[in-house]
C-alpha cells in the first residue's frame, strides 16, 4: 500500500472522506497529537486500527466530533456540571467519558458500557469532521506504545505502508493528548492528565478528583493501563535533585562507546554545561508542547535519553510527568 501525505484541501478532504467511508483509515491532526482515524460506526474499519497499531484489544478508543454535532445522539448527559465544561473547553484538549447509548460501535469501546467522546479545535480536522459529518474514533497515529507523533512526517515514520492518506495539518500546537474527565458521576474525575488541567476544572464546576488507576479496574480511558509514549532508544528518569546521577549515567554510557543526550526544560540547562541537551523549554506549556517531539529526535540520535525533571503535580505538569513517567521512567 502507498501511503501519501497531503496537505488539508477541499480535495484532499474528499479523497478522505472516500476512504473512510469505504471503512479505511486516515492520520488526520488535531491540536494536541495526529489521531488515526475511522469511522466509529464501522466494526471493521475499527478493528483495523487496532491490527495497524499493534494496539491491546482492552484499550478503548475516543470519539471525534466537529463542534455542532449533538453529542446525545451518542452518549446519555446526566449532570449539568457537563454543560458549563462544554461551553467552556470544547472545542479543545479535553475529552469527556460518558456512559454509551451504544451508537458507537462495541469494538472501539472494548465492550464497555462508556463512551470518550471530543471535539478538537484544530480547524482542519474540524474540516474533516464536518465534510464526513460522522464520529471518528482515532488514538494516536503511531505503533502502539511508540512515541505520539506531533506532524505528519513523524506519522509517516511509524505507518507508511500500512494507511493509504495522512492529512498534514501543520505540526501540533498542544503536544500531549487531552485531558480525559470521566462525567459519569456527580463530581467530575481525570482519568489522564492533559492540557485543561485539574485546577482549570474546579475554577470552572466548583471541584474535580484525580482517578487512582488499580490492577483490575475497568478501563475508561487510553493511556492508563499499558507503558506508552516510547522512544525506540533506552531512557532514563531522573529529578532536578538527582543531577549528579544523570551525568554519572551520561559519563558512563560514553565510556561504553555509546550516544547519550540530556532532555530537561530550560531552567535545568546550566547543570549540563558541555552535555548534549533536548531543551524542553521554559513552562509547563513549552514541555508539553515540546515533549513528543524532542524524543522523536533524541531516538534518531541517541543510544539514550536521560530525563531530567522537576517533579511537579500542578497545572499541565501533571500532564507532562505522567508522559514522562511512562516514556522515561
Amino acid at each position: 500500500m502507498e501511503t501519501l501525505i497531503e496537505k488539508i484541501s477541499s480535495d484532499s478532504l474528499n479523497k478522505a472522506k472516500a476512504i473512510l467511508l469505504d471503512g479505511g483509515l486516515v492520520g488526520m491532526p488535531t491540536e494536541t497529537v495526529y489521531g488515526l482515524s475511522a469511522i466509529g460506526t464501522m466494526p471493521s474499519a475499527v478493528k483495523q486500527i487496532f491490527e495497524v497499531k499493534g494496539r491491546p484489544a482492552d484499550n478503548p478508543l475516543i470519539a471525534h466530533v466537529h463542534k455542532d454535532y449533538d453529542i446525545e445522539k451518542l452518549v446519555y448527559i446526566e449532570h449539568d456540571y457537563i454543560y458549563k465544561l462544554k461551553e467552556k473547553f470544547m472545542p479543545g484538549p479535553l475529552t469527556l467519558v460518558f456512559k454509551s447509548k451504544g451508537v458507537i460501535c462495541r469494538e472501539a469501546v472494548c465492550g464497555g458500557d462508556t463512551l470518550a467522546i471530543r471535539m478538537p479545535s484544530h480547524k482542519g480536522c474540524q474540516r474533516l469532521l464536518r465534510c464526513v459529518d460522522m464520529p471518528l474514533v482515532a488514538p494516536s497515529a503511531n505503533v502502539s506504545k511508540h512515541t505520539s507523533p506531533v506532524t505528519a512526517e513523524q506519522v509517516y515514520c511509524d505507518l507508511n505502508g500500512r494507511i493509504p492518506l495522512i492529512l498534514d495539518g501543520g505540526r501540533c500546537t498542544g503536544g500531549i493528548e487531552s485531558t480525559v474527565l470521566d462525567v459519569t458521576e456527580s463530581v467530575p474525575r481525570i482519568l489522564r492528565a492533559g492540557l485543561i488541567t485539574r485546577e482549570m476544572i474546579t475554577e470552572t464546576v466548583g471541584a474535580c478528583e484525580i482517578a487512582q488507576h488499580k490492577e483490575g479496574d475497568k478501563v475508561k480511558s487510553p493511556g492508563v493501563k499499558y507503558k506508552h509514549y516510547r522512544p525506540k532508544c533506552e531512557t532514563a528518569l531522573f529529578y532536578a535533585d538527582e543531577t549528579e546521577k544523570a551525568k554519572e549515567l551520561y559519563n558512563k554510557t560514553i565510556s561504553e562507546n555509546k550516544k547519550p543526550y540530556i532532555m530537561c526544560q530550560t531552567g535545568l540547562k546550566d547543570n549540563f554545561n558541555g552535555y548534549d541537551v533536548l531543551d524542553l523549554g521554559k513552562t509547563g506549556e513549552d514541555m508539553a508542547r515540546n515533549l513528543y517531539d524532542k524524543l522523536l529526535e533524541g531516538e534518531k540520535k541517541a543510544d539514550i535519553i536521560i530525563a531530567v525533571a522537576v517533579d511537579r503535580e500542578d497545572g499541565v505538569y501533571l500532564g507532562v510527568m505522567n508522559r514522562l513517567k511512562k516514556s522515561c521512567g
